[in-house]
């Protein structure tokens, strides 16, 4: 499917979210630049966007995974314009069979990614493996706004209107099952607790443009292992 949407991937993320989807990037940077990160996993990176945008952080590299090719070949083109190949390592691959060693990532990120595991569970398990101790895990992710007059609004746009421009532009496949995911999809405490149940601790909720996303932080703690 986003194989399918790959091309008109970015000029929908922005036009669908009017803009607002950069200025949630720019917050997870803002996020990960108090961890002083040196090696960063990006999981489901897409076509690069947020991988990109962490090259904000200094001394900092990145590997940028997503199962999609032509996701990654579109990423690709995009590192080589802003010549960015020394920082940025795009891979092909599997976020729920990572293959990366033990304590090796300083951070990972995942940016309306989880929700797309066919195991999420399977995936934070790898996450917590491939991170070293006291590494720092940031997930963006859709949320549904507390305001009952916002969520009503924004259900009306997420479930009808976002689909029918989605799918004129695009894929109507993929732009019916965007609402979809997210509506059976946990969010707020209801992550938390699945984070906690994957032995993270410290997990920080933060709604972000009243509570249409929200960021998630949480630490992988010494000396914790899976039974």
């Amino acid at each position: 499917m986003f194989n399918a949407i790959a091309n008109r991937y970015d000029f929908l993320n922005h036009f669908l979210s009017l803009g607002i989807d950069i200025y949630w990037r720019k917050k997870i940077v803002q996020q990960a630049k108090h961890y002083k990160p040196k090696l960063i996993l990006d999981l489901a990176t897409g076509t690069a966007d947020l991988a990109i945008a962490l090259t904000r952080l200094k001394n900092t590299k990145i590997i940028a995974l997503d199962i999609a090719e032509e996701m990654i070949k579109i990423g690709e083109k995009k590192i080589n314009q802003k010549k960015l190949n020394e920082r940025i390592n795009l891979v092909v691959g599997d976020g729920e069979n990572l293959d990366f060693k033990e304590n090796k990532f300083d951070l990972v990120t995942i940016s309306f990614g989880i929700r797309n595991y066919e195991n999420p569970n399977k995936g934070l398990k790898e996450i917590w493996r491939v991170l070293k101790n006291k590494g720092t895990l940031i997930i963006l992710e859709f949320s549904k706004p507390s305001n009952k007059i916002l969520a009503k609004l924004y259900n009306i746009y997420f479930s009808k209107i976002l689909p029918f421009i989605g799918g004129w532009l695009s894929s109507k496949s993929a732009y019916n099952y965007l609402p979809h995911s997210v509506e059976k999809f946990p969010h707020g405490k209801a992550l938390k607790q699945i984070l906690e149940k994957n032995q993270f601790t410290n997990v920080k909720i933060n709604p972000l443009t009243f509570g249409i996303a929200t960021i998630y932080i949480a630490t992988k703690t010494k000396f914790q292992r899976f039974v």
